[in-house]
């Protein structure tokens, strides 16, 4: 998720227990079975049969996962109950976190510039997978992040330069510093060598309450790259970064492939806002045939596309602009003749309780629509768009304080990450039209996925 350049707060703490195999899967349990989600043209299939899927974005499962002794377990179990029972099929998972000196990165993290890897997250990330599996879900998991928010790409720079890093929306260093920072990323041999390390860490685990590889468990839909990478902010700097870029994206996808060919790959990628606003930059990074699929993300308020203090005005005007940019990653994933996702997509509640579950979710609600409608849509006549990802579910979490701001210490995790206001995108256990939406949806799709064919074989 694409932050916007003026809202940056707090970070996360608390100490999480651990998790592990003290939580087998109950003999109760109904097991995944298991086979893996494929490509087959422009679609998604799984045992042989289509696949499309309403999905959601749940980037705290870890940490949920991870706390056995204060009730994260319990409540993931339930927010995983409520998921399931909506027809959720897909959640989208951080799976990577980077002890950062970011001010706004969270703790705990997976990970600091050592090899050893935290434990308890892992554990976490393994009872997350297992209760996944008893219900039939898939997840996508991505390895960084190009934000500040998870500690991403700034951090492992900063690990490997002798400790220089910007903040984002620091004054002394304004838009697009941040973003043209981190493409110094991509070419850098030491950052890579800590990266990969932590890649090939969670791609060959295996899993501790299941006693699963990793790279033989059919709950992981897909490998993501990074939560939307970018070649740069500026013109300036990503234009000549681009052919750096791509090589990062072909390398490490085929790296990935190496260590487990049974699962997909994905870029993370924002779509044509993460670059440079150009549909040749969408379709070079994902033309790399390690790449199985294309996604999108669509962020109407971060983008200036409607004014949230002004929803009755401007929805209108930003339907359109989310209309054309749907359109225009289609027309990319069909040259490309890969499938689509829409993996974040968010939009905030409507009036001047932004961030209240008591507010009212009109235009998001409508919103919600747009974007299943056509998926629906393309569907119908056999196009690319298979999946989406709903940003994000926040479930029975709630603000612990007025200023709707996380604190370091705080366990209520919420849709929203810890840098942004609590309650502002995140749908609620409360909101019963948003999930009425949802749930249709899912249906739709579920009778739809029966009969349809998903493309040409491929």
């Amino acid at each position: 998720m694409r932050p916007l350049v003026d809202r940056r707060a707090v970070v996360l703490g608390g100490t999480m227990a651990l998790a592990g195999a003290a939580h087998p899967i109950s003999a109760r349990a109904k097991p995944m079975t298991k086979r893996f989600v494929r490509v087959r043209g422009t679609g998604f299939t799984l045992a042989d049969a289509p696949y499309r899927y309403a999905g959601a974005n749940l980037w705290y499962g870890a940490w949920l996962g991870a706390d056995a002794r204060s009730g994260g377990q319990a409540r993931l179990v339930r927010e995983l109950d409520r998921l399931s029972a909506l027809g959720i099929r897909n959640l989208r998972i951080l799976g990577s976190a980077e002890l950062s000196p970011l001010k706004n990165s969270i703790t705990p993290a997976f990970r600091d510039r050592s090899r050893t890897y935290d434990k308890q997250l892992l554990n976490g990330l393994d009872w997350l997978l297992a209760e996944l599996a008893k219900r039939e879900m898939t997840a996508v998991l991505y390895l960084t992040n190009f934000w500040e928010w998870s500690g991403g790409m700034m951090t492992y720079l900063s690990w490997v330069n002798g400790g220089r890093y910007i903040n984002m929306n620091d004054p002394a260093h304004p838009w697009p510093e941040f973003p043209d920072w981190n493409a110094a990323f991509y070419g850098n041999a030491a950052a890579q060598a800590l990266y990969r390390d932590y890649i090939r860490a969670v791609v060959t685990r295996v899993n501790s309450v299941t006693g699963m590889r990793y790279a033989d468990d059919p709950t992981i839909m897909a490998w993501q790259l990074a939560n939307e990478p970018r070649p740069g902010g500026s013109d300036a700097v990503a234009v000549p970064n681009l052919p750096t870029f791509y090589r990062w994206v072909d390398r490490t996808a085929r790296y990935i492939k190496a260590l487990d060919p049974n699962h997909l790959v994905c870029t993370g990628s924002e779509g044509l806002k993460g670059s440079i606003e150009r549909a040749d930059v969408v379709t070079a990074t994902h033309r790399s045939s390690a790449i199985d699929y294309i996604t999108c993300h669509i962020w109407p308020g971060n983008w200036s596309w409607i004014d949230a203090a002004a929803l009755a005005a401007t929805h209108d005007a930003g339907a359109a602009r989310v209309r054309d940019y749907i359109t225009a990653h289609v027309r990319i994933a069909e040259g490309l003749h890969k499938p689509l996702v829409i993996e974040e997509f968010g939009y905030p509640r409507d009036g001047p309780a932004a961030y209240d579950p008591a507010q009212s979710t009109m235009f998001r609600d409508r919103f919600y629509r747009q974007i299943y409608a056509a998926i629906e849509a393309d569907g119908e006549r056999g196009g690319p768009l298979a999946g989406s990802n709903f940003w994000a579910w926040t479930g029975e979490a709630r603000a612990a304080h007025a200023d709707h701001r996380f604190q370091r210490g705080d366990t209520a995790y919420m849709g929203d990450p810890p840098h942004e206001p609590q309650g502002w995108y995140g749908v609620f256990d409360s909101d019963a039209s948003t999930q009425a939406i949802v749930r249709d949806h899912a249906r739709t799709l579920a009778r739809g996925s029966s009969v349809r064919p998903t493309g040409s074989a491929g």
